[in-house]
């Protein structure tokens, strides 16, 4: 396994460890209610990533859609905060942040992979029981510890648990959402179209919708091929669209905000609109309050009128 999108996740940087405790000693006595489990987004995971520089990395992907992401959510914890420390378990929800499940290339969820030294380290797919998910850690750690990666993650608070409050999942995105968590986004694209065509003000479904076909629309891009074709053909609007795309699915937000608003100062009528459409998109994927949405519907405008 490999990250699918070059120069999505930024390597270069990563320098070899120094080497530190073996990697079963004892640790010191860990605080009260002590974790070593963190939930993370775009925003933080390029520093998740700088971390297994020191100490082993456990990337867990699930859905907090899918039928058995809180259980097995729970069954990972457990198991992570038993080694005290010895390796980091980080948690990406996908419906939250579907770029990194984008750059790791996962087809469904949930998907587990460790991390060394910046780079990955396949474990599985789908769910396990505790004792298989021990073997799994076990061998990730004696690979860390060949490589000279043997430090401690310090704790990141209180014992992380699902909230026992959350509200239940909306069964009306039960179709929806289980298709999505399989990586069948054409099916789940088409039943949230239907949800949203019976309820337009639906934001919730425009939302799950738009990052749906956002996943299914770069599936099986290469960046470096859709860079070279946007290129080549500048007027292209697929080529440019999917560049956009790309780039919103590896982070780079101003960029591919910056290549449509530019496209559309550079078309007209439907060619015009179907591009307007997409950047509006990308915003809702985004999120309206993010500052760099307001910036660029002020640059939209601007190229509109």
């Amino acid at each position: 396994m490999s990250f699918s999108r070059p120069g999505a996740i930024d390597l270069s940087a990563l320098k070899n460890a120094a080497p530190g405790a073996p990697a079963g000693a004892p640790r010191g006595p860990a605080p009260a209610g002590a974790s070593w489990v963190l939930d993370v987004t775009e925003q933080n995971f390029q520093d998740v990533l700088q971390s297994s520089l020191d100490h082993v990395v456990v990337l867990a992907l699930w859905s907090s859609r899918a039928p058995q992401g809180d259980d097995f959510n729970r069954v990972l914890a457990t198991v992570a905060n038993s080694y005290g420390g010895r390796l980091l378990l980080a948690r990406v929800d996908v419906d939250t942040s579907p770029q990194i499940a984008q750059m790791l290339g996962a087809q469904g969820v949930p998907f587990v992979v460790g991390v060394v030294k910046g780079q990955p380290v396949p474990l599985f797919q789908g769910t396990a029981d505790e004792a298989q998910v021990r073997q799994y850690l076990d061998e990730l750690l004696r690979v860390a510890q060949a490589n000279g990666v043997t430090g401690s993650a310090p704790p990141v608070g209180g014992v992380a648990e699902v909230a026992e409050e959350e509200p239940a999942d909306d069964p009306r995105f039960a179709a929806a959402d289980d298709a999505f968590a399989e990586g069948d986004y054409a099916t789940a694209i088409s039943e949230y179209e239907k949800l949203l065509a019976a309820n337009p003000a639906d934001t919730e479904a425009a939302e799950r919708l738009a990052g749906a076909r956002l996943l299914d629309r770069t599936a099986d891009a290469d960046l470096t091929a859709a860079r070279e074709a946007a290129a080549q053909n500048p007027d292209d609007l697929d080529a440019q669209m999917l560049v956009a795309d790309l780039d919103l699915s590896g982070g780079h937000v101003d960029d591919a905000f910056g290549r449509l608003i530019d496209l559309v100062r550079r078309t007209a009528g439907d060619e015009r609109e179907r591009v307007r459409g997409r950047l509006v998109e990308m915003f809702t994927i985004v999120g309206s309050d993010d500052p760099r949405v307001a910036q660029a519907r002020r640059k939209l405008a601007s190229a509109l009128f």
